[in-house]
């Protein structure tokens, strides 16, 4: 079912729900096996367990045997699920952590999303890898990596990464409903936040838009997932200063919202990224080089990237916070680039 044909059968109702980050997952996986019967959800831990941080809670007991766990086996996970989508089901799969998504390259690179391509469109593979990345106290090289470069460098694949509570919710359901395989990139970080109102029962929304979450007039800042809430800090202490920063949640690689940025761009002439995945390869590089042959005239400063040094993640809670940026990181490059 497309996402148009899902909303124009669908009564839409006002209705919210306070939720966490983790529980607007667990709420928008809960919609969209009771909405869609062709969904099966399925990973390490995902069923009897509720996964790791409890995104699936209570989803086997409510949908038997749609709901269920698999072995250790991420390339037996994602290798089913490419099977099981050709053949008319929409899996969503779990892999617990990013860095484990590593051990099924070729599952992910050469065979799913190639699906469309190499059987000139005979097959589609709508399916759903729900996943998380980022640092947390303890979490050691292996467990703390920041992969969406790679996987948005891989054609075929769609990928999001959620930032606000509602964002989890829409964003896993847009998944879901898209006919294209995506990858959704929680941050382990947020999934424990105060719970806000969340709608729940409007429309699927389309993939693919950024979203300008402050408006500002002397500097544009593009970020992404949770070093988000580091950006928006930093511009809240700048605006005390004078300099009012513009700040885009990016929120999906791909499809990439180049309009977005590009309008913000040439309205404040100056640009930055900040992620929190390493420097070198990020994904920052790509928007600086569209930027750059879009907008060049309109700069009047070079930009910027503020990122994580090229090194392994540490799991001491201080050195994270020495290495991954921080609001005075920010606010410094930031600075600079305003004042030339």
């Amino acid at each position: 079912m497309s996402i148009t044909e899902h909303n124009e059968h669908r009564p839409v109702t006002a209705e919210t729900a306070d939720l966490s980050y983790v529980l607007a997952v667990n709420a928008a996986l809960r919609r969209a096996l009771d909405e869609v019967p062709e969904v099966i959800l399925y990973g390490e831990d995902v069923a009897k367990g509720g996964g790791i941080f409890g995104a699936t809670r209570g989803l086997a007991s409510a949908f038997g045997d749609r709901v269920f766990d698999t072995p250790i086996s991420e390339s037996a996970i994602l290798g089913s699920a490419l099977g099981a989508a050709m053949l008319g089901r929409r899996p969503v799969v779990e892999i617990m952590w990013i860095d484990f998504a590593l051990v099924a390259l070729d599952q992910i690179v050469n065979q799913i999303a190639n699906t469309a391509y190499v059987s000139r469109g005979r097959w589609r593979a709508p399916l759903v890898i729900r996943t998380q990345q980022g640092h947390l106290p303890g979490a050691c090289a292996q467990h703390a990596q920041n992969l969406e470069a790679m996987f948005a460098h891989t054609p075929g694949l769609r990928v999001g990464l959620p930032y606000t509570t509602q964002d989890a919710y829409d964003m896993l359901l847009s998944a879901v409903h898209c006919d294209d395989p995506v990858l959704i990139i929680e941050n382990r970080s947020l999934y424990f936040r105060e719970r806000v109102p969340v709608a729940v029962n409007g429309p699927v929304q389309p993939i693919g838009a950024a979203a300008v979450r402050r408006a500002g007039s002397d500097a544009t800042v593009v970020a992404w997932s949770a070093v988000l809430a580091e950006v928006l800090a930093a511009a809240d202490e700048l605006s005390g200063e004078g300099i009012e920063i513009e700040v885009i949640d990016l929120r999906w690689l791909n499809p990439l919202d180049e309009a977005t940025v590009f309008a913000s761009v040439r309205k404040t002439s100056r640009f930055a990224v900040v992620h929190e995945a390493n420097l070198t390869g990020g994904f920052g590089g790509e928007l600086v080089a569209r930027v750059a042959e879009r907008c060049l005239g309109d700069l009047d400063a070079a930009p910027r990237r503020v990122a994580t040094p090229d090194l392994r993640i540490p799991a001491a809670p201080h050195l994270q916070q020495a290495v991954i940026p921080q609001v005075a990181d920010i606010t410094a490059s930031l600075r600079q680039l305003v004042s030339e």
